[in-house]
């Protein structure tokens, strides 16, 4: 891994329609990386399990082009893509972008079960702006490392365009309705969802950990590229 100390070079992998991850991903990562966008064609619809295939399938394709030398990590940043493959599959899409692409790969449903075990999460408030189809593979996903969903709400976007209405300020006012004291923190769904400018806010008023599905994904692109730079030392 070629790290200099202008930061790190990311290939991101987003839906065409996201506009948040590359403006809001560059400030969660270290001092002067820089991010080339690749973005997976998609319908105007939300992801679900019978247009996910096809939707991979432009994902891997499109992922050859991070196989060069001035890329360090890879990001795949959609969050729902990976909990509706469950966390086998999504083993298997990172398995095959680390293949492909020849680089450690950090995705962000693998990203946010990192960051809630991190903080020891047991029972968390989860707010998203997804169906409740895929929120509930959302919930499956979750437990399946021993996390309880104690409080939840979503925005329940029919599409694209409205998914991409939502403001930072509708995400701050519906995870303070969301929260709850029995819960030890909250996660923020959706690298479309804007969280920035309101995570370290809501945490606290809370006095618990927000996190949200970019926040997370940086934190595992940083972890990958220290691994990486021990491993070449």
């Amino acid at each position: 891994m070629n790290i200099t100390a202008k930061g790190l070079r990311v290939g991101v992998m987003i839906p065409e329609n996201n506009t948040t991850v590359e403006r809001e991903l560059p400030s969660w990562l270290p001092a002067g990386s820089t991010l080339e966008l690749v973005r997976i064609p998609r319908g105007k619809g939300l992801l679900t399990p019978e247009t996910l295939p096809a939707y991979k399938a432009n994902a891997l394709a499109l992922a050859r082009q991070f196989a060069s030398d001035h890329i360090d990590v890879v990001a795949y940043g959609c969050t729902a893509a990976g909990f509706i493959l469950g966390p086998d599959g999504d083993r298997e899409l990172t398995a095959d972008l680390e293949r492909i692409t020849v680089k450690p790969v950090a995705t962000i449903a693998q990203s946010m079960i990192s960051a809630l075990l991190e903080q020891q999460a047991h029972r968390i408030a989860l707010v998203t702006p997804y169906s409740e189809a895929v929120n509930e593979q959302l919930r499956l996903f979750i437990a399946s490392v021993g996390i309880e969903v104690g409080a939840f709400d979503s925005f329940y976007a029919p599409n694209v365009e409205e998914l991409g209405r939502i403001t930072a300020d509708d995400v701050a006012a519906l995870a303070r309705k969301t929260m709850d004291v029995s819960c030890d923190a909250m996660f923020i769904a959706c690298a479309q969802l804007p969280t920035f400018s309101i995570l370290e806010e809501l945490s606290g008023e809370f006095d618990r950990p927000v996190l949200s599905s970019i926040q997370s994904l940086a934190d595992q692109i940083g972890a990958l590229a220290r691994v990486g730079m021990r491993t070449t030392v």
